[in-house]
């Protein structure tokens, strides 16, 4: 049994390597798989396992508190293992570093969908968040969509994007931190949430026809980050039903009637495997990422088998 550190996951992966071994898989059969998440906003426990053929199976463990980013000095919200079963020999053959894993199957998660989801001509992207996840889906949207000419950051602590914001303005890149987060969205043409908000920070009166909205903070029922308004005319996407349709984000507007199961058009397997899936201009999309424990495990697998090469 190997483990496999942060820093060595880190030094084996690239955006397009990840993103196309995450496309590959997602033409292959669907994954059989559960979760689990104990507690409540202070402290959680989640567990996410599941089968995927051809690619053994794989089990994750996250400690989640909040709380910790308040911590002198702060410390990880989120502490995690990711644990794969050998295919054949359905032994442990690996545990891998959760949060790195994370950092970067996530980001990747969200833009395999945004190839397709978002307009290619997308020039203004907003990003909510600061934390590593947030940092790894800016790098992740700039990869994909070469075409944007302006990045806005926005979070309730402003303090903590000044890192961000000067390695984006030392690459060449035009960036912002702005505090109107309203008007910012009304400029937006991919809107990209990674928060741990419980209250909705994207209101859907001030979404322009053709924007892409990107989800990914909020993993409980409770949490939604943006309110149902912003999904009632949207094209809506998931990654994973068995996770996505318990967030608040789908279930909250399901629940008041503003949308049905029907507009909920398919999930990250079915945007991969249809074809002919055409996004005109003028839609705005919804996707939610949720994580599928099987996104954590093609990633992991991806490591391993780079690990092999060398």
């Amino acid at each position: 049994m190997n483990f496999i550190s942060a820093e060595s996951i880190c030094s084996l992966l690239d955006w397009e390597g990840v993103l196309e071994a995450m496309h590959a898989a997602h033409l292959g059969p669907r994954p059989e798989g559960d979760s689990f998440f104990l507690g409540d906003s202070a402290f959680g426990l989640l567990g996410r396992g599941v089968i995927l053929p051809g690619s053994g199976a794989g089990l994750k463990i996250a400690s989640i508190c909040p709380d910790n980013r308040h911590a002198v000095p702060p410390r990880p919200v989120e502490d995690a293992a990711y644990v794969v079963i050998d295919e054949e020999t359905k032994s442990i053959s690996a545990i891998l570093d959760g949060p790195e894993i994370s950092r970067w199957k996530t980001p990747a998660d969200s833009v395999l969908a945004g190839r397709k989801l978002s307009r290619a001509d997308s020039a203004v992207l907003l990003v909510l968040g600061a934390g590593p996840i947030a940092k790894s889906l800016l790098d992740a949207y700039l990869h994909i969509r070469p075409s944007i000419r302006e990045v806005l950051l926005w979070n309730r602590t402003p303090e903590k994007l000044h890192d961000t914001h000067a390695a984006l303005i030392s690459k060449g890149i035009e960036a912002r931190i702005v505090e109107n987060l309203d008007a910012a969205v009304s400029r937006a043409d991919i809107i990209a949430s990674a928060t741990s908000s419980e209250m909705p920070l994207v209101f859907g009166e001030f979404v322009k026809p053709g924007t892409h909205i990107d989800l990914l903070g909020g993993y409980r029922p409770d949490m939604q980050e943006a309110d149902s308004s912003a999904l009632a005319n949207a094209r809506i996407f998931v990654d994973d039903r068995s996770t996505a349709m318990v967030s608040g984000d789908i279930q909250i507007p399901l629940q008041a009637g503003i949308v049905t199961q029907e507009q909920i058009e398919g999930d990250l397997y079915d945007l991969c495997q249809d074809a002919s899936f055409i996004r005109y201009q003028e839609d705005i999309t919804v996707y939610k990422n949720a994580g599928g424990a099987h996104i954590d495990l093609i990633v992991a697998q991806y490591v391993l088998s780079k690990i092999k090469e060398k």
